[in-house]
Parts: C-alpha cells; sequence; structure tokens
C-alpha cells in the first residue's frame, strides 16, 4: 500500500497530523515546519499522489486538505492486516492445544 511507504517518513506523517487540524497552503504548512517550500511541495505531491491529501484552489493558492477517503482505505488495510493476524493466532493456538 502506497499510502504507508508516504506514511513511513516522520515529516510527512507530521504534515499529515497538522492537516488534519487546519486545511493550509503550501507556504503555512512549511511555515509549521523547519523545511523549505521546495521541500514542503515534495511532502504534499507524495501525499496527494497516495491519495491521502487533495488541494483546493482558493484564488492562486493551493489549499491542502486531509482527503478522508484516503485515510478510511489505510484504516480498512490495517484493520484486514489485524484481522489476518487475529486469524492466525487463534489457529496457532488452537493447533498448540491439539497437540498438548
Amino acid at each position: 500500500m502506497e499510502a504507508l511507504n508516504v506514511l513511513a517518513d516522520p515529516t510527512r506523517l507530521a504534515i499529515l497530523e497538522s492537516l488534519t487540524k487546519e486545511p493550509a497552503s503550501v507556504g503555512a504548512v512549511a511555515d509549521r515546519f523547519p523545511i523549505s517550500r521546495p521541500a514542503m511541495s515534495r511532502h504534499l505531491r507524495l501525499l496527494r499522489d497516495a491519495g491521502l491529501v487533495e488541494s483546493v484552489t482558493d484564488g492562486t493558492r493551493h489549499i491542502y486538505r486531509v482527503r478522508p477517503q484516503g485515510i478510511e482505505a489505510v484504516r480498512r488495510y490495517m484493520d484486514q492486516l489485524w484481522n489476518d493476524a487475529a486469524a492466525r493466532y487463534k489457529i496457532t493456538v488452537e493447533n498448540l492445544k491439539d497437540q498438548s
């Protein structure tokens, strides 16, 4: 899942968390972090390409905000991962009981 690869970067994760509190332009988000605007643009592009954020035009500015569908897709993926792991654990425990 591309979104998890994108979120593996601590800066991008922090940017996403910041945008959950308040949508913002590239410049406004860059002001919250010790990185250049070009670097911020790159981080936002990767988050957008992964479907985690979207931008809307406000005059000449692009305002970035969290895309709920992207977050939901990550949650569903993690839920499935958890369910699969729990099912495998249950089978392992049952097999151990059968062996004793």
